[in-house]
């Protein structure tokens, strides 16, 4: 049942049952059809910080002839995250404020007749998220998504900054999972991209040129990977404020050995533990203004090891954003 009267081109998320109190999933609000007429969840609702979107689509992989699968990423995050408690410090939660943003399940976006439609649905519907005030974190899905989610916030903030960690520069001019940061470029929804991770034996010479040409930046998975999003995303911008920002995390930038579950395998790919810097750093940094995990795909992670990974990234980046709220490091 869409759930238009909140957020439109949604149904409502699917979650494992019995999820026990003391596990993070147990603090999250879930938009139900229930939701718009029960004032204790609408309560719970205006608590809430940040919206989780989740986006069931692999149309563009299969376009692209990655392996297909990565239409249950937004279920298996779920489910990995049905299991995990936040143990945290208690001098990370001064003052009895939770350690960690509350979120609101928006649910997941209703598939339109083609590619087109369901990006021109995930626009719509992120502006939504927007208008209500929360932070948007999309779960895909192809990576072409984040072109629609992006455009989005762009069209809510103005022409955006962005890095994102991928083992693939996707510039691709045609439709497909290779083609969100070029239709970001070529709208004017975003400029000054950042790449990090990028496999250079994935990637072809012309798309090289082509990403550096328009003022690209790339940090390849055989040399050092930045610790910090700030430099990053304010390197052209001048003085005064940074502008406005997304990061976006494809599951291929990780080795193959961490994260198997995705759409293009990687041999060689980053650690965790390098690229956890770098998204609670991007939580940390008042420049983003939106993140989003794509191409996780369950059909190849039987024991949920890429899901798992994929919860953790989430939770590390709300980690950072609390960080932030609480002014303990944000800005530039």
């Amino acid at each position: 049942m869409p759930l238009t009267p909140l957020i439109p081109h949604v149904a409502p998320p699917v979650w494992p049952a019995g999820i026990r109190q003391g596990r993070f999933a147990a603090t999250i609000v879930q938009n139900t059809p229930e939701l718009v007429e029960d004032p204790g969840a609408q309560a719970e609702m205006a608590k809430c910080r940040v919206a989780l979107l989740g986006i069931p689509d692999d149309t563009g992989v299969e376009m692209n002839l990655g392996r297909p699968g990565a239409k249950g990423g937004p279920a298996a995050l779920r489910a990995a995250l049905a299991k995990y408690g936040v143990a945290i410090p208690a001098d990370e939660a001064e003052g009895g404020e939770p350690a960690y943003p509350r979120v609101f399940d928006v649910g997941d976006i209703t598939l339109g007749r083609d590619i087109h439609e369901t990006h021109d649905r995930v626009t719509e519907a992120t502006l939504a998220i927007l208008e209500r005030g929360l932070f948007p974190i999309a779960i895909g899905g192809g990576h072409d998504l984040t072109f629609a989610f992006v455009r989005g916030v762009a069209r809510a903030f103005g022409t955006m900054t962005g890095l994102y960690i991928d083992a693939h520069l996707d510039v691709r001019p045609e439709v497909g999972s290779g083609m969100p940061f070029r239709a970001l470029m070529e709208g004017g929804f975003a400029r000054g991209l950042t790449c990090i991770g990028m496999n250079a034996l994935a990637n072809t010479r012309e798309h090289a040129e082509y990403f550096t040409s328009r003022g690209g930046r790339i940090y390849s998975s055989d040399g050092p990977i930045p610790r910090e999003v700030g430099a990053l995303l304010s390197a052209d911008a001048g003085p005064g404020p940074a502008p406005p920002a997304f990061v976006s995390l494809d599951m291929d930038a990780f080795d193959a050995s961490a994260s198997p579950g995705v759409s293009a395998v990687n041999p060689s790919g980053l650690l965790p533990r390098e690229v956890e810097r770098l998204i609670r750093s991007a939580g940390r940094n008042a420049a983003v203004r939106c993140f989003d995990i794509m191409e996780l795909n369950p059909r190849f992670d039987p024991v949920g090891r890429t899901a798992r990974l994929a919860a953790h990234m989430f939770l590390t980046f709300l980690r950072g954003l609390r960080e932030r709220e609480s002014g303990a490091e944000g800005g530039r």
